[in-house]
């Protein structure tokens, strides 16, 4: 009620923008020159949204909510294009007529690079006519890409059929488009940070999990091969905690098929391959257990330390000659 009540208030300011200049916003300008993309998936609802730049922090370009939509504002930013432009479009306003009040209630519009998708799957794109050059866009099926400050005006473009080319997740497709304007030359000023966002359909209820995806590289040399190793543990740690689901239902052949998916994502992280161990053990499959504490152990000692402190918080069972096998790996 809150967001509602805020974006009609904000719609009536932006009303009465044209007849007199004191209603306009504060303009700020953040120098977040890049190239992004937002999209919709629309078998499932989710929204993805990701960037890359030659500035810190870059994650503060994209914007998106469950059951409402995604936003990237950047060139030279304002970021409240992404807050703002959510909340008009939670209270019904379609992208357009979101992007369209926003620009107008905007003295400095001709200097922001701003797309936006409702949760109807309506797009709407703006690149100012002072945007630094190379800049432009290109809106496609259920996406926009986005580019200012490039070294080739083909960067657009080739993110545009990168996306399109690219079959599977969001992440991935989103990823690919990254490279793709990457190969052709990317930011003039080079690399520095990356972001990537993507968000349930629906919300369930619990924001925590609403996000998907939900990765940052704020600093980097390389951050588009950073982000790239992102993704893949997080789908790792994705396929752990679905097979601890699993685990919890009982179906243990689904559970070991799940933790097979995420050490195979992570190879070599003694984490994720610690905790199948454990769950394990406590599904009574010792054997497979024992051969994967032994790896874990050989990675770090320190493993083989923490195993008899888990009796006390229950997550290994209180047999001291189970527990001497397990440290004896």
């Amino acid at each position: 009620m809150t967001k509602y009540i805020t974006a009609l208030a904000l719609l009536m300011t932006l009303s009465a923008a044209a007849e007199s200049e004191d209603t306009n916003r504060p303009s700020p300008f953040y120098p977040v020159t890049t190239y992004s993309i937002v999209c919709y998936d629309s078998a499932t609802g989710q929204f993805g949204a990701a960037v890359q730049s030659h500035w810190f922090k870059v994650a503060d370009v994209i914007w998106a909510e469950p059951e409402v939509g995604v936003v990237a504002t950047q060139s030279l930013a304002d970021f409240s294009y992404g807050l703002l432009g959510l909340e008009m479009m939670e209270a019904g306003k379609t992208a357009q007529q979101a992007l369209e009040g926003l620009k107008s209630s905007d003295p400095n519009s001709d200097v922001r690079q701003v797309a936006m998708i409702d949760n109807k799957g309506n797009i709407a794109t703006h690149t100012g006519e002072n945007c630094i050059a190379m800049a432009g866009h290109r809106v496609g099926p259920n996406y926009s890409v986005q580019a200012n400050l490039m070294e080739k005006a083909t960067v657009w473009d080739a993110m545009a059929q990168a996306f399109e080319k690219t079959e599977g997740e969001l992440a991935d497709r989103m990823m690919a488009a990254l490279e793709a304007a990457q190969a052709e030359g990317g930011d003039i000023r080079g690399k520095q940070s990356a972001a990537m966002l993507v968000v349930t359909g629906e919300p369930t209820g619990m924001p925590w999990t609403d996000r998907i995806v939900d990765l940052r590289v704020d600093d980097s040399p390389e951050p588009l091969q950073e982000l790239k190793r992102l993704i893949s543990i997080n789908r790792a740690y994705d396929y752990m905690n679905l097979g601890d689901e699993y685990f919890a239902k009982g179906e243990i052949e689904k559970a070991k098929e799940a933790y097979s998916k995420s050490a195979k994502l992570a190879p070599g992280n003694a984490e994720i391959l610690f905790w199948q161990a454990a769950t394990m053990v406590s599904a009574g499959e010792e054997d497979t257990a024992m051969t994967i504490f032994k790896k874990v152990f050989e990675m770090d000692e320190n493993w083989r330390i923490l195993v008899p402190r888990l009796v006390d918080s229950g997550l290994l069972p209180d047999d001291p000659e189970l527990i001497e096998r397990i440290v004896a790996q």
